[in-house]
């Protein structure tokens, strides 16, 4: 598997449409120019970096005082947010930066950390059966290699347990196809054979492409979140189990 550094424009410019309905007071406008304008920022408060809310990960306070992932970001009440790496969580319980911020105590529950990776994992999820149901989404080797024929294919999906060989052959004809095309040619390695085939109701699902539509944008969206959140960095230049080649 390869790996590509940061996440590609065309896919930020999706993430970073995203904005939660929150009563969060720190968030300051974006201070890049030109498409990145108007966009919302979160406040870390590990490491004190502003930063795009996609790339972040808000947690609120339960009514009976312990902290609790939010991670569609809409739960009511004043928000604590987290660069959107296991790591920078670690460093929040580790430090009590939950009840520095909020200024009181909060309780942090045990398995917070697998909890959020969890919830994660099962947004990616369900965004693959959204856009399955939608079919945007074709199955199988022989299909996803019919589907890069046809030039109809936006992304590549392997399960993480998938044999090397047949990843690779789909890999290089995916990226020679795009490179022609001048497109991005995202590939995404972020959930197992059971994970995917529970996800799209269809038994032993290897490999998988999905064609172009919002469900797929909202699906690469997701991915790149639980991406960034394995690694162990937790910073925006860093690299993601999902390769988005001939970009840049």
């Amino acid at each position: 598997m390869t790996t590509a550094p940061g996440l590609t424009d065309h896919v930020e410019r999706t993430i970073r449409g995203l904005v939660a309905e929150t009563d969060d007071s720190d968030v300051t406008p974006h201070r890049d120019t030109a498409s990145k304008k108007g966009v919302p920022e979160r406040l870390c408060v590990v490491t004190r970096q502003h930063l795009p809310q996609a790339e972040m990960i808000r947690f609120a306070l339960s009514p009976d005082g312990e902290i609790v992932p939010d991670v569609d970001s809409r739960l009511p009440g004043r928000g604590v947010w987290l660069t959107c790496s296991r790591e920078i969580l670690k460093k929040a319980i580790q430090t009590k930066a939950f009840s520095k911020s909020l200024k009181q105590q909060a309780a942090v529950p045990d398995g917070l950390a697998e909890r959020v990776e969890t919830l994660l994992k099962r947004r990616v999820s369900d965004y693959l059966s959204f856009a399955n149901k939608a079919g945007q989404v074709v199955a199988g080797f022989q299909q996803v290699d019919a589907a890069l024929e046809k030039g109809v294919t936006a992304a590549l999906l392997h399960g993480t347990d998938a044999a090397d060989d047949g990843q690779q052959k789909l890999d290089r004809k995916f990226k020679a196809i795009q490179r022609d095309r001048g497109a991005p040619a995202p590939i995404v390695n972020v959930l197992t054979i059971a994970e995917m085939s529970l996800a799209m109701g269809r038994p032993s699902v290897v490999h998988a492409g999905l064609i172009p539509g919002g469900l797929t944008e909202r699906f690469l969206e997701e991915a790149g979140r639980l991406a960034r959140y394995r690694s162990d960095r937790g910073v925006s230049d860093q690299s993601f189990s999902i390769d988005h080649a001939n970009e840049g």
